[in-house]
């Protein structure tokens, strides 16, 4: 997920930052007050709540229609977001050498430490003191730092092609028909959620300007509705991880014609769900928008929570299957999620996902010119 857009400002790719060091920390704060979008940072937090929602629900599916409904309607849409978002803050990425330190101390570093941490909590939470410690096979979440990682490293390229959003579909067809492409990096993954990420890095501020009219949003309460309709009807009749995107269509006991086929047609659908979900992301600045500054440590710190409910049995409690213990579920699911994107938070895990690390690369030639 594009979580971190507020260290990509200080170029036409981002929210935050600057080129010059500000002068203590309520300079920082302020520049960062004055370079970010309130649009963007609502549509994170939205989406991360909806994420957190997601995998809390994943264990009531099987007692409750709704709560499966539910699962499939927001998991059609979420993650295209952050994806799509993804794509548009990386519009500028040119790899220079500022930008390839911020992927560095902003998604390798973070991706080690967490794939570490995620791999020693199983080996304790799990009773599994033999699960292996692999830097290429993402453990739950980790997975979209490394997929951040190759799309922004492939931008430019797609920057150059004539077709670029009909020729990374094509690519995602491909993947869902190809079995053996294996789980190094959760490469499934990083070639079907591909296609969101260029559309995102073909985005244009006048495109999000047609979905705030008030007939676009007027126009997306039935879609939404037909979605929801569908979701409930889909639920007991279709495996839900086909909208997880990281098998092959044969890995899903399926035909591979069936993959081409569900890739274009989802692609489809979270496009237009994605679409109706920005409609409804307010454009002005809310108690909320703070947050979105903070996604990725809700991100990447709930997945403790989220794993651990299911390796300490929370969920045998008979109440939670009810719908009194499933809303009960729900919000504190969105509580949690909250609490984690808060300043005090961030500043605790700061150090694991926005690590300083100047002394581990040369000073820039031209940085250096210019200082002097």
């Amino acid at each position: 997920m594009e979580l971190r857009v507020q260290r990509q400002a200080s170029t036409p790719a981002g929210t935050g930052g600057g080129s010059a060091a500000p002068s203590g920390p309520g300079a920082a704060a302020g520049r960062e007050v004055k370079q970010r979008d309130a649009f963007f940072d609502n549509a994170k937090y939205l989406a991360i709540v909806l994420v957190a929602c997601g995998h809390a629900w994943e264990p009531l599916r099987g007692d409750s229609r709704a709560a499966a409904a539910l699962y499939i309607f927001i998991y059609t849409f979420h993650m295209p977001a952050f994806v799509l978002v993804s794509g548009y803050f990386s519009r500028s990425f040119t790899m220079t050498a500022a930008q390839l330190k911020r992927l560095v101390t902003g998604l390798v570093v973070p991706y080690v430490i967490f794939e570490v941490a995620y791999s020693l909590f199983k080996r304790w939470a799990d009773d599994d003191p033999g699960y292996p410690i692999s830097l290429l096979d993402p453990w739950y979440l980790t997975w979209f730092l490394a997929a951040l990682f190759v799309w922004r490293l492939t931008t430019p390229v797609w920057k150059m092609l004539r077709w670029p959003i009909p020729i990374a579909l094509a690519i995602a067809v491909l993947a869902t028909v190809s079995p053996d492409i294996g789980d190094d990096l959760d490469l499934q993954r990083i070639l079907q959620y591909l296609p969101f990420f260029v559309v995102g890095l073909f985005l244009r501020p006048e495109h999000l300007q047609v979905l705030r009219r008030k007939e676009v949003r007027t126009l997306s309460l039935p879609v939404f509705a037909m979605a929801l309709a569908v979701a409930y009807w889909a639920a007991p009749r279709m495996n839900a991880v086909w909208f997880y995107r990281r098998d092959s269509a044969q890995e899903l006991g399926a035909p591979a014609w069936s993959g081409a086929v569900m890739t274009v047609a989802l692609f489809g659908c979270s496009m237009v769900l994605v679409a109706c979900f920005l409609t409804w992301v307010p454009k002005r600045r809310m108690w909320f928008t703070a947050l979105g500054a903070g996604t990725l440590y809700g991100y990447l710190l709930h997945g403790f929570l989220a794993k651990g409910s299911r390796f300490w049995n929370w969920y045998d409690l008979p109440w939670l299957h009810t719908p009194e213990g499933e809303i009960t579920v729900t919000v504190i699911a969105a509580a949690v999620i909250t609490a984690l994107c808060t300043p005090p938070v961030r500043r605790v895990f700061r150090f694991s996902m926005e690590p300083r690390m100047e002394w581990a690369f040369k000073r820039d030639a031209t940085e250096l010119a210019s200082r002097r």
